[in-house]
């Protein structure tokens, strides 16, 4: 026999019989009352086959983390042992080994457990919801405590634990002292390489082989599901949030993303297939869905291409700008007096968009790509965003050149895989520069950034080819630091406020150094928030502090100062930004154009916050939740006290079915890798 292989084999077993017997409970408990003995066989029989090889898989993680936090933790006593002349240091080794599988075991129980009431509330195996908890433990903690018997469940883990553990080496003590280091690396690197071709042996066909979506996820493994939702950050929206058939999703976006001078090339989607679909039927009628939705907007081709540069703010919300209302105790007061100047004497300043989300990646997705924010995690962070729409592909597909600048490492928030693979020739990341005047924790500092921008448009520029520039600053960021002498505040004293002042202070100074160049005449310059400050507010999605300023300076176009009521969100950026260049292209994008006549009236702005998602038209605001759930409000988004309704009108139902046809069609696209289009034609 294998040296020790009876000691990963207890583990592995423990834990295939485990989940056997959670398997077993959860089908006499939840499995659907039609379930067919087929679909009961299948379910069986494919979850004896996942759970035997994630069973393997879980024994290397328990003890291969066992044996790194053992020998992580054992390093200083050891030491010190050995400083002294103790040789002592194998039982330490020991002892700290048996604590760490100790521990592991009592993990294994608690996750068996919680899987039970996991899958009562959402009748689903671990998914992204689940890898959420394990961000926001102080929530879950409480949660826990208050719905559940925590002391009780705490009792069967503890106890669970240190019984398997104790079984564990009392009946299979590992012997791995008395071997070689040769015989203990040939032992690892063939259990890890069994473990590999096992894990190959699982098709993903194996949980999907049922109508119904219950079924397959009792024929699942919570660990395997885990895994897939971490790695993938996906989300199964229709089974968690509110749908409608699909056919008709498709027709009423088509009709909510109609607007004037655009004409629609394609007909309606075809009516659906009978179910269940094979892959090459539902992937034809998903790529005729998506060409109902492809858009011809009008323009003149004989206009110029004029140079776009967007600069995307962190956390740069309206709450700062003097010109966007803000004041201290009822005194107008501004931290943004260089912003509050530009939109007063030559900007046009968008005076109510919201947000779509409260992270960076968010306001990525929706400033560029102008797809809704779907649950789960932003489309940057997934697994299907290599060959998404664009803004930068709309432009290259009209001869543009385009750029990114990021003040950071491009590797944070997948920002140069979403960069590199959809439509912008370079990316220029923190490590591009060379000799900063400052770095934040975060990357190089705002000026640093947008001067480098001003050296890398001025060369776009000598090439006689228009450019597309886009920018994502980093300083008004915890810690909140930035180089002295750029504002009277002290940048030791790591304030809010202070570096949102310099922020200001640095966008001041590029435009100052903008005027000289020799495109400035030709381009439009956007500034706009990656998200607010922060979130508060009593509602599920709180409006107010969703709300974000939006300025364009473009001396070519924008002669006198301009104020644009008109509502709107971030996915309304890239068609009013192309409306303004006014020139022909195809568009698959969510947003409408808001200069265009009548475009408050189009306009529904879609919104995301933790794994609620939300759209808000005419001071109506419905809220989507996991389970299913719907909840209505009503109010200006200006203010904090919106209204909680239960009674709801017609027109409540009708922009809550706008929202669910908008989500559930960008979520059938993106998820099917649809959200693009399939040449570089500009029609």
């Amino acid at each position: 026999m294998i040296p020790n292989l009876h000691f990963p084999l207890f583990f592995a077993g423990t834990a295939f019989l485990s989940w056997t017997v959670l398997r077993l409970a959860l089908w006499w408990q939840f499995s659907p009352p039609d379930t067919g003995a087929a679909d009961t066989l299948k379910l069986l029989l494919a979850g004896l086959h996942i759970d035997l090889v994630w069973a393997l898989i879980s024994s290397a993680v328990l003890i291969g983390l066992s044996a790194f936090f053992t020998t992580l933790f054992a390093a200083v006593p050891v030491l010190v042992l050995r400083l002294f002349g103790i040789q002592a240091w194998k039982p330490v080794w020991k002892v700290l080994f048996r604590i760490a599988i100790t521990v592991g075991c009592t993990a294994g129980v608690f996750l068996v457990i919680s899987e039970w009431f996991f899958f009562d509330e959402f009748d689903s195996r671990f998914n992204t919801v689940a890898i959420d908890y394990l961000i926001y433990p102080h929530e879950v903690f409480t949660n826990l405590r208050e719905s559940y018997p925590l002391p009780l469940i705490v009792s069967a883990c503890l106890l669970g634990g240190v019984g398997i553990s104790l079984l564990g080496f009392r009946k299979c003590a590992p012997t791995w002292e008395d071997q070689s280091f040769g015989t203990k690396m040939k032992f690892i690197g063939l259990y890890a390489l069994t473990c590999l071709l096992a894990h190959q042996s699982i098709f993903s066909s194996e949980t999907a082989f049922s109508r119904q979506r219950v079924v397959n996820q009792l024929a699942d493994n919570g660990w395997a599901s885990a895994a897939y939702a971490a790695w993938t950050r996906n989300l199964d929206y229709k089974a968690f949030y509110r749908t409608m058939d699909r056919r008709k999703a498709f027709l009423r976006a088509r009709s909510v993303l109609a607007e004037p001078g655009t004409a629609f090339p394609h007909p309606e989607p075809p009516a659906l297939p009978a179910e269940p679909m094979s892959p090459e039927a539902e992937s034809a009628w998903l790529k005729s869905a998506r060409d109902s939705l492809v858009r011809e907007v009008a323009g003149d081709p004989a206009k110029p291409k004029r140079n776009l540069c967007i600069i995307a703010e962190e956390s740069f919300g309206s709450e700062f700008w003097g010109c966007l209302g803000r004041d201290v105790d009822g005194k107008a007061h501004t931290l943004t007096p260089r912003m509050d100047a530009l939109a007063a004497q030559e900007g046009l300043l968008f005076t109510h968009i919201l947000a779509d989300g409260n992270r960076t990646i968010r306001g990525l997705e929706a400033i560029f790509s102008s797809i809704p924010p779907l649950p789960g995690d932003s489309i940057l962070a997934r697994d299907k965003s290599e060959n998404v729409e664009t803004i930068a592909r709309v432009l290259k597909r009209d001869g543009y050149n385009t750029e990114f600048l990021y003040a950071g490492r491009g590797t944070f928030d997948f920002i140069s895989n979403y960069v590199t693979h959809n439509g912008w020739d370079r990316l220029i990341e923190e490590s591009d520069f060379e000799d900063p005047v400052f770095r934040t924790a975060w990357g190089v500092s705002d000026e640093d950034l947008l001067r480098r921008g001003i050296e890398e448009m001025r060369a776009l520029h000598a090439t006689g080819k228009p450019f597309l520039t886009s920018f994502l600053t980093v300083s008004n960021h915890r810690p909140f630091t930035y180089p002295a002498g750029r504002i009277p505040e002290d940048p030791n004293a790591h304030n809010r406020e202070h570096a949102v002042k310099y922020a200001d202070w640095a966008l001041g100074d590029f435009f100052d150094r903008a005027r000289k160049e020799p495109f400035w005449n030709d381009t439009i310059f956007v500034v706009i928030a990656d998200h607010g400050a922060r979130v508060y507010g009593r509602q599920t999605i709180p409006l107010k502090s969703y709300q974000i300023p939006w300025l364009v300076v473009a001396p070519d176009l924008i002669i006198t100062p301009q104020r644009n009521n008109t509502p709107g969100c971030q996915l309304d950026v890239i068609p009013t930004l192309l409306g303004l260049i006014d020139r022909p292209y195809r568009s698959l994008f969510f947003g409408h154009d808001l200069l265009k006549e009548g475009g408050g009236e189009r306009d529904r702005s879609l919104l995301n916050h933790n794994r609620s998602i939300a759209v808000y038209h005419h001071q109506r605001e419905i809220v989507l939740g996991l389970n299913k759930t719907v909840e209505y409000w009503y109010g200006d988004a200006g203010s904090v006290f919106m209204k909680r309704i239960e009674d709801v009108d017609d027109e409540f139902k009708d922009i809550r079915d706008d929202g669910v046809a908008l989500f559930e069609v960008a979520d059938d696209l993106y998820t099917h890798r649809w959200y693009r289009l399939d040449n570089g034609a500009l029609f």
